[in-house]
């Protein structure tokens, strides 16, 4: 046989053993985890719920989900031991103050700028030339008579192209 046909099932093999072995790792850490856990002790059960641990027994958890809630659970059914304060950020909303000495990031950005000069200037540059973007209500009068005669009869002919509107009252009943 060639060592070329043998290759690839010993790669496969090889593939095969280092995905058992680290499941059986991951097995192992876990059924670890849960032999550790002490009452209270916050968790999170492979359902998602959380809870503290009340009481431990050889199988079974004892969990306290809230005022007057017991629940008894499978060893098996802990999905993760949380840390104090993991488990007071999610249940009770209490952040725990990490970065208390850094700066706080402002709301808005007019704090970030390092002068205001810049900012005088570009208010400045803003005033020099406005721009009107709007609809104006009235039309501008035309600078010469010929324009302004051109632009008053094209207003009387649209407005004897359009039908006259009236308050519902018609002579043609």
């Amino acid at each position: 046989m060639n060592i070329t046909v043998l290759l690839p099932f010993i790669v496969l093999i090889g593939a095969m053993f280092l995905m058992t072995r680290s499941a059986k790792r991951k097995q192992a850490q876990a059924a670890q985890m849960r032999n550790e856990l002490q009452p209270g002790s916050g968790i999170r059960t492979i359902g998602g719920m959380y809870a503290t641990v009340k009481e431990v027994n050889e199988d079974t958890v004892l969990l306290d989900a809230g005022p007057g809630v017991e629940l008894l659970f499978a060893k098996n059914a802990i999905g993760s031991v949380l840390t104090d304060d993991e488990y007071n950020r999610i249940v009770h909303g209490i952040e725990h103050d990490l970065k208390s000495d850094t700066d706080v990031v402002p709301d808005d950005a007019s704090s970030l700028t390092e002068t205001d000069d810049s900012a005088d200037e570009a208010a400045a540059a803003s005033d020099d030339k406005s721009v009107d973007l709007g609809k104006k209500d009235a039309p501008e009068e035309p600078a010469d008579d010929t324009a302004a005669a051109e632009a008053k009869t094209a207003a009387e002919a649209k407005s004897d192209a359009e039908p006259k509107k009236t308050d519902g009252d018609s002579e043609a009943k």
